[in-house]
């Protein structure tokens, strides 16, 4: 899809009439005189996530809006949902989350641009739990980049969301370079009528929770860390793909995973939590190479406690509990095999405590 900057304002005034005048196929109108002056409240079903601003119906504009990444849905994240949800209340309308793939950063700088911690269907369904009312997922273009901080306001904000409320962080900016800081906005909101509530930071141990300091703690291995400042537990996903067969050789098979699109954690074995399409199982989870047998590759394996049948060729999620030890040699097979059993104890005293808590 093209960028919302070359559709000149005329189609996204069509986009921000809908409100009061057509409804989509899917939308029946439930007229509430709760939303204010002009502001169409219908009760419709809609995708989740919305893959375009011009795709939200009219059932939730007018309401409270956040915009941002939103990587990892951490729990500073949560914090701003929780305003969010408030202050949508207060407005009579939805609250709801505007974000953007890819990250900006990818198409502007690429070489500078963070592996992600979430993709966005996993992002939207975490945000969705905090109590959002909808996700939109804008594509990224240069169109919309090249916006300048009151075009971005005018269409998106104003026209394609028709916002009574904006709930930020004190560091959000945006437009063309950057240029709309909390002040900009602040004036923006102001000439527009629109409520803007800053929300600030979140403290945890020795700093703020933030995406970066997370996904630092996440490349170092230190998923207990991240853990804590996130909502859920971090998540990869990725392909079972063939493997060299060892671990089976073992009595320990294991799914090799491949293709990856998030931040894969440092080397180490893990204690975490598998998902197939069907359920959830116990996993040991090592990243790095396998050095008890001279093999330098680095492998992302993860043996699925109890779980027997093929998994190639399918798809397959995996929940980072909890840091167990380092990659290292042993004398034999059967030694390793020993601390396999030891590892695979571990990981079902974690799992188990953690789905009882």
């Amino acid at each position: 899809m093209t960028g919302l900057g070359d559709r000149n304002m005329g189609e996204l005034g069509t986009v921000a009439r809908r409100g009061d005048q057509t409804v989509g196929r899917d939308e029946t109108v439930a007229r509430n005189g709760a939303a204010g002056a002009g502001c169409a409240r219908l009760r419709i079903e809609w995708e989740h996530p919305i893959r375009s601003l011009l795709d939200v119906p009219a059932a939730l504009t007018c309401g409270a809006v956040a915009i941002g990444n939103f990587d990892g849905v951490h729990r500073g994240h949560a914090r701003l949902i929780e305003r969010l949800r408030r202050k949508a209340d207060e407005v009579g309308g939805p609250a709801t989350v505007l974000t953007f793939e890819p990250h900006p950063v990818v198409l502007l700088r690429p070489d500078a641009a963070p592996p992600p911690l979430t993709w966005a269907e996993r992002k939207a369904d975490l945000l969705a739990d905090l109590g959002v009312d909808a996700v939109v997922i804008q594509p990224t273009d240069l169109a919309l980049l090249s916006l300048t901080a009151r075009e971005f306001f005018e269409c998106v904000v104003l026209q394609c969301l028709r916002a009574k409320a904006v709930v930020e962080g004190p560091n959000f900016r945006f437009g063309r370079d950057r240029a709309g800081d909390i002040l900009v906005l602040d004036q923006l909101c102001a000439q527009a009528g629109v409520v803007l509530d800053i929300v600030e930071p979140l403290t945890v141990g020795d700093g703020l929770v933030s995406s970066s300091r997370i996904r630092e703690r996440i490349r170092l291995g230190d998923v207990d860390a991240a853990r804590a400042m996130l909502t859920q537990p971090y998540r990869t996903r990725g392909m079972v793909v063939h493997g060299a067969r060892r671990g089976g050789a073992l009595g320990f098979p294991t799914a090799n995973l491949e293709a990856v699109d998030t931040l894969i954690p440092g080397m180490g074995v893990y204690a975490g939590r598998a998902y197939t399409a069907a359920e959830s199982w116990p996993a040991a989870v090592n990243i790095g190479p396998n050095p008890t047998f001279g093999e330098h590759g680095f492998k992302f394996e993860i043996h699925l406690v109890g779980f027997t049948g093929s998994l190639y060729g399918q798809p397959l999620e995996v929940d980072f509990l909890s840091r167990l030890r380092d990659i290292q040699p042993f004398p034999s097979s059967e030694d390793l095999k020993h601390q396999l059993q030891v590892d695979i104890r571990a990981v079902c005293e974690i799992t188990n405590s953690t789905s009882r808590g």
